[in-house]
């Protein structure tokens, strides 16, 4: 099968800290290749994948230097690079949320488009009755319930190379916190509940410009306030097989409706259980009393983590391999292209492929590129 690959160019595929969607692209990329099909992947240039990767800008946008930027300019020119091959592919799967819906009406039919994001803004339901010819993926089965009239297709949950963390069989200790500094991922949660319980906390956490204040007045005062509490930063994957399998448990203690939660699998993975609020999909995600706890309150959230140590890290382990690994993520999204070819009219061959003018970062050779 002859496959598309489109990405938010925010990051780099995979992210060289934090990042969740292009995380997952590069994962389900690389396991489709390993799976036997042809997969191309429109990313920016310094993306590291076994697919065919056709560079669309020179670097992910956030880390680019560069003072001034046009994400939306960035990412109409990614879509034309797309539009201009659309007869070479079987399927193309975007990951831009809506962004392509005006460009590809005609084209519909062959897309198949993963919802990464929230759905419970306001505007969004126009888009989604409008362009309601567009086929969608839903990350949660939770994701939906914005949206319950959309063209929805199918529910995947994410997944991760097998390999990519290492299984700990005895923690360090300490309890971890993993993600954002935002009010909605409750991070004063998480430095609470370490707090009663008296154990050690590790936070390894972005901090976004647009929550540099709370970070400044509300978050940075507690982790100063409490010498167990330890400020990481950002890490990228190289460095959380350490950070999670040395947690006694990740602390999740979300407030928002979390549309996946990619560090709770990369937790497991490790071995590590999951202590989370009930809230979005971490009922899918977490199975309660085996590889995690799931909790309503801060007082349950203290006596689940005082106890998640008595959970078996191998048993974890072992649900993550059966559940959340990047092959079975593929082999999900291979059923759903599968249901979209079979509904498919039949047409003719497609065209040979139409020679582009090369891009200022084209022709060069870009590490680990298939």
């Amino acid at each position: 099968m002859k496959i598309a690959q489109v990405t938010p160019l925010y990051e780099a595929v995979p992210p060289k800290l934090y990042g969740g969607t292009e995380r997952v692209v590069a994962h389900l990329t690389d396991a489709l290749v390993d799976l036997g099909h042809e997969v191309t992947l429109f990313a920016s240039a310094d993306a590291e994948t076994r697919a065919r990767l056709i560079p669309v800008r020179d670097q992910a946008i956030r880390l680019d230097p560069a003072p001034l930027k046009s994400d939306l300019a960035a990412h109409m020119a990614m879509l034309c690079e797309v539009l201009e091959r659309v007869d070479q592919f079987d399927v193309i799967h975007f990951h831009t949320d809506m962004l392509h819906f005006p460009f590809f009406s005609r084209h519909a039919d062959k897309t198949v488009t993963t919802l990464h994001g929230r759905l419970d803004l306001k505007d969004l339901p126009g888009v989604y009755e409008r362009w309601a010819e567009f086929g969608l993926v839903s990350i949660s089965d939770d994701q939906r319930r914005p949206l319950p009239f959309a063209n929805w297709q199918a529910t995947v949950h994410h997944g991760m190379p097998a390999d990519q963390f290492r299984f700990s069989p005895k923690s360090e200790g300490y309890l971890a916190f993993l993600g954002r500094i935002s009010p909605e991922k409750r991070p004063d949660r998480a430095i609470e509940i370490a707090a009663k319980l008296g154990k050690p906390l590790k936070m390894a956490a972005k901090v976004d410009a647009q929550d540099k204040a709370y970070w400044e007045t509300v978050i940075k005062p507690l982790v100063d306030a409490n010498p167990n509490v330890e400020f990481i930063g950002e890490i990228g994957d190289h460095q959380k097989s350490a950070f999670l399998g040395g947690a006694e448990a990740l602390l999740f203690p979300i407030d928002w409706p979390e549309p996946f939660g990619l560090v709770m699998i990369e937790a497991m993975a490790c071995g590590t259980p999951v202590v989370a609020f009930r809230s979005g999909s971490t009922p899918e995600v977490i199975e309660d009393g085996a590889t995690g706890f799931l909790v309503d309150n801060l007082e349950q959230a203290i006596a689940a983590a005082s106890r998640a140590h008595l959970l078996d890290r191998e048993a974890i382990r072992a649900r993550f391999d059966l559940r959340f690994s990047a092959t079975a993520m593929a082999r999900r999204y291979l059923d759903v292209y599968g249901d979209l070819l079979a509904r498919r009219p039949f047409a003719e061959a497609p065209l040979e492929d139409v020679v582009t003018p090369l891009r200022p970062w084209e022709g060069k050779t870009f590490a680990a590129n298939g």
